[in-house]
Protein backbone atom coordinates (compact mmCIF):
# COMPACT_ATOMS: atom_id res chain seq x y z
CA UNK A 1 0.00 0.00 0.00
CA UNK A 2 1.38 3.41 -0.92
CA UNK A 3 1.88 5.91 1.86
CA UNK A 4 -0.51 8.31 0.14
CA UNK A 5 -3.28 5.71 0.48
CA UNK A 6 -2.97 5.48 4.24
CA UNK A 7 -5.68 7.51 5.92
CA UNK A 8 -5.00 8.78 9.40
CA UNK A 9 -7.90 8.39 11.77
CA UNK A 10 -7.89 9.27 15.45
CA UNK A 11 -9.24 6.25 17.37
CA UNK A 12 -11.85 8.00 19.50
CA UNK A 13 -15.57 7.36 19.79
CA UNK A 14 -18.35 9.15 21.61
CA UNK A 15 -20.62 6.87 23.62
CA UNK A 16 -24.38 7.25 24.11
CA UNK A 17 -23.78 9.54 27.10
CA UNK A 18 -21.52 11.92 25.18
CA UNK A 19 -18.31 10.63 26.79
CA UNK A 20 -15.34 10.38 24.42
CA UNK A 21 -13.54 7.03 24.71
CA UNK A 22 -10.26 5.84 23.18
CA UNK A 23 -9.72 2.97 20.74
CA UNK A 24 -13.02 1.16 21.20
CA UNK A 25 -12.34 0.73 24.94
CA UNK A 26 -13.99 2.17 28.02
CA UNK A 27 -10.93 4.35 28.72
CA UNK A 28 -11.94 7.99 28.48
CA UNK A 29 -10.17 10.70 26.53
CA UNK A 30 -10.01 12.61 29.81
CA UNK A 31 -8.03 9.79 31.45
CA UNK A 32 -5.46 9.68 28.67
CA UNK A 33 -5.06 13.46 28.44
CA UNK A 34 -4.83 13.83 32.22
CA UNK A 35 -2.09 11.19 32.39
CA UNK A 36 -0.22 12.96 29.58
CA UNK A 37 -0.58 16.35 31.30
CA UNK A 38 0.84 14.82 34.48
CA UNK A 39 3.96 13.84 32.54
CA UNK A 40 3.25 10.25 31.50
CA UNK A 41 4.68 9.11 28.19
CA UNK A 42 2.54 7.21 25.72
CA UNK A 43 4.24 3.99 26.82
CA UNK A 44 3.44 4.75 30.47
CA UNK A 45 -0.17 5.48 29.57
CA UNK A 46 -0.43 2.06 27.92
CA UNK A 47 1.03 0.54 31.08
CA UNK A 48 -1.67 2.32 33.12
CA UNK A 49 -4.40 1.25 30.69
CA UNK A 50 -3.31 -2.09 29.15
CA UNK A 51 -6.43 -2.31 26.96
CA UNK A 52 -5.09 0.60 24.89
CA UNK A 53 -2.79 0.17 21.93
CA UNK A 54 0.37 2.26 21.80
CA UNK A 55 -0.38 3.59 18.32
CA UNK A 56 -3.84 4.70 19.44
CA UNK A 57 -2.38 6.61 22.39
CA UNK A 58 0.14 8.36 20.13
CA UNK A 59 -2.66 9.29 17.72
CA UNK A 60 -4.84 10.66 20.52
CA UNK A 61 -1.99 12.68 22.04
CA UNK A 62 -1.09 14.00 18.58
CA UNK A 63 -4.70 15.03 18.02
CA UNK A 64 -4.75 16.72 21.42
CA UNK A 65 -1.58 18.67 20.67
CA UNK A 66 -2.92 19.82 17.29
CA UNK A 67 -6.37 20.71 18.68
CA UNK A 68 -5.54 21.73 22.22
CA UNK A 69 -8.20 24.45 22.52
CA UNK A 70 -11.03 22.20 21.32
CA UNK A 71 -9.97 19.30 23.54
CA UNK A 72 -9.53 21.58 26.57
CA UNK A 73 -13.01 23.01 25.92
CA UNK A 74 -14.47 19.48 25.82
CA UNK A 75 -12.65 18.55 29.04
CA UNK A 76 -13.98 21.65 30.82
CA UNK A 77 -17.54 20.92 29.68
CA UNK A 78 -17.15 17.31 30.78
CA UNK A 79 -15.92 18.42 34.22
CA UNK A 80 -18.99 20.67 34.62
CA UNK A 81 -21.22 17.67 33.85
CA UNK A 82 -19.32 15.50 36.34
CA UNK A 83 -19.77 18.10 39.09
CA UNK A 84 -23.51 18.40 38.33
CA UNK A 85 -23.96 14.63 38.37
CA UNK A 86 -22.02 14.27 41.61
CA UNK A 87 -24.15 16.97 43.25
CA UNK A 88 -27.39 15.34 42.08
CA UNK A 89 -26.29 11.94 43.39
CA UNK A 90 -25.21 13.38 46.74
CA UNK A 91 -28.55 15.17 47.12
CA UNK A 92 -30.54 12.09 46.19
CA UNK A 93 -28.45 9.63 48.21
CA UNK A 94 -27.15 11.75 51.06
CA UNK A 95 -24.55 9.94 53.18
CA UNK A 96 -25.55 12.01 56.21
CA UNK A 97 -27.14 9.75 58.83
CA UNK A 98 -26.99 6.81 56.42
CA UNK A 99 -26.13 4.38 59.19
CA UNK A 100 -29.07 5.54 61.31
CA UNK A 101 -31.48 5.25 58.37
CA UNK A 102 -30.26 1.74 57.55
CA UNK A 103 -30.57 0.61 61.18
CA UNK A 104 -34.08 2.05 61.37
CA UNK A 105 -35.05 0.27 58.17
CA UNK A 106 -33.65 -2.99 59.56
CA UNK A 107 -35.56 -2.60 62.83
CA UNK A 108 -38.82 -1.85 61.01
CA UNK A 109 -38.46 -4.66 58.49
CA UNK A 110 -40.98 -7.49 58.80
CA UNK A 111 -39.65 -10.49 60.69
CA UNK A 112 -39.20 -13.66 58.67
Amino acid sequence: MALSQIVSKVPINTDEYGVVRVGGTRVTLESVITAFQMGATCEEIVMQFPVLELGDVYAVIGCYLKNRNDVESYLQEHEVQVVKSRKTIQEKFSPIDLRARLLERKLNAPKA
